[in-house]
């Protein structure tokens, strides 16, 4: 098997860090050869806050993974998270010389540069500068401006970044295992690529993915992002809010969430209880279904408001012809679609991985959407070998390279 056939995504989550080998197919499905996971340690709402440990889980999860997959791994497509993530978006322009009409391939970096040319906090570093549109002297619709004539180059861009070091943190922790970073990926946008068809892009979608500790979210017009973002909540807090509400340990908390949770008010039968068995140090007792429901519907309830008021200010949700597309973890709560759908008042459902083959429990599991999404990205990547200068340029930065 060719090396270059070979992409792997690592996630590093608040509850798991995840590792997806697969085998890309020039323009066609990634066959999923193995995925490794180790629980997580160190991280708390998608970000490092004990190296050492989380150090240990990435080693875990990559050992699985190549154990799995029978494939030693050398680099990766890692992802990141984390309320430090912000995004904009942004017009760049270029002249052409004075002696040349002819668009090339530097015009487009250069309209790239000039739409980043923007004050953002010191401490932060640009992660991705994705392309929405084109215009040549002023004609919109433009898909590939190069060998076309023109005096200036325009195009819109998505811009996303965060705290340098804290990306770097996730960098550190692969490079110290002796395995190449090949590109950093907002976790969200990773998503994306794995469950959104082109269709779904082009007449507008909203990626929500509900992981353990944050929730990432990116919005599709017409084919391109228009806006991403992070809300420190996930998960994680419907298990807290249980188990404060309930009385009850973590443990028992996240597994009730689990088996027994719904997002549904008033779907429990009246005075329907569930039993918690004894075990050591906990007395088992009984617990009200709706106010389970109830605990859980609020939280998530909450997050699903506050994601819908991010979008207040633009003019998107009735623009949104494929609705809301929701994964990760947490989307695999019962009742979590119609109770987006009434938040948001448009249609929404839970997603499963596209274009994928091999190991279908991976590719079904909405908890590896981000790790999947990480080999569609790599597989572009690839399919587009000059942007591969831009991803060695910004990891050297990351690290005072120049």
């Amino acid at each position: 098997m060719a090396k270059d056939n070979i992409l792997v995504g690592l996630e590093i989550g608040t509850s798991k860090v995840c590792v997806v080998v697969g085998e890309s197919k020039p323009d066609g499905p990634i066959k999923i050869l193995g995925v490794g996971q180790a629980p997580s340690c160190g991280i708390r709402k998608g970000e490092i806050v004990d190296f050492e440990n989380v150090h240990k889980c990435v080693r875990e999860a990559i050992a699985d993974a190549e154990d799995k997959s029978d494939v030693t791994i050398k680099s990766v497509f890692a992802g990141v998270t984390g309320s430090h993530i912000q995004s904009f978006n942004n017009r760049g322009c270029v002249n052409l010389p004075e002696d040349r009409e002819e668009i090339d391939m530097d015009d487009c970096e250069d309209v790239a540069i000039s739409a980043r040319d923007v004050s953002i906090p010191q401490q932060n570093a640009f992660l991705h500068t994705i392309l929405q549109h084109y215009y040549v002297d002023g004609q919109e619709g433009v898909l590939n401006p190069v060998s076309m004539l023109g005096r200036m180059l325009e195009a819109d861009f998505h811009i996303i970044h965060g705290v340098g070091n804290r990306i770097r943190n996730t960098v550190r922790c692969v490079k110290e295992l002796g395995i190449e970073v090949e590109d950093v990926v907002f976790n969200g946008y990773a998503s994306a690529q794995a469950i959104l068809s082109q269709q779904q892009k082009d007449i507008g979608a909203m990626v929500i993915d509900i992981g353990g500790g944050t929730t990432d979210y990116v919005v599709y017009i017409d084919g391109a992002v228009k806006q991403s973002g992070v809300l420190a909540i996930g998960g994680d807090h419907i298990t807290n809010d249980i188990s404060m509400g309930l009385r009850i340990p973590m443990a028992k908390s996240e597994r009730l969430k689990i088996e027994e949770g719904d997002a549904t008010l008033g779907n429990a039968l009246p005075g329907e209880t569930i039993f918690l068995k004894d075990e050591t140090g906990f007395a088992g007792r009984d617990v009200e279904r709706e106010t389970l429901n109830t605990i859980i519907h609020f939280r998530l309830r909450e997050v699903f408001e506050l994601l819908k008021r991010s979008m207040d200010g633009e003019p998107y949700l009735p623009m949104l012809g494929a609705g809301i597309v929701i994964t990760g973890g947490c989307s695999m709560m019962r009742g979590i679609g119609p109770l987006a759908q009434d938040v948001f008042g448009i249609p929404a459902s839970v997603a499963r991985s596209k274009a994928t083959s091999g190991l279908i429990a991976a590719a079904e599991n909405p908890q590896f959407s981000t790790a999947i999404g990480l080999l569609r990205y790599g597989q572009a990547a690839y399919a587009n070998r000059p942007q591969k200068e831009g991803i060695k340029e910004f990891l050297g930065k990351l690290f005072g390279k120049r």
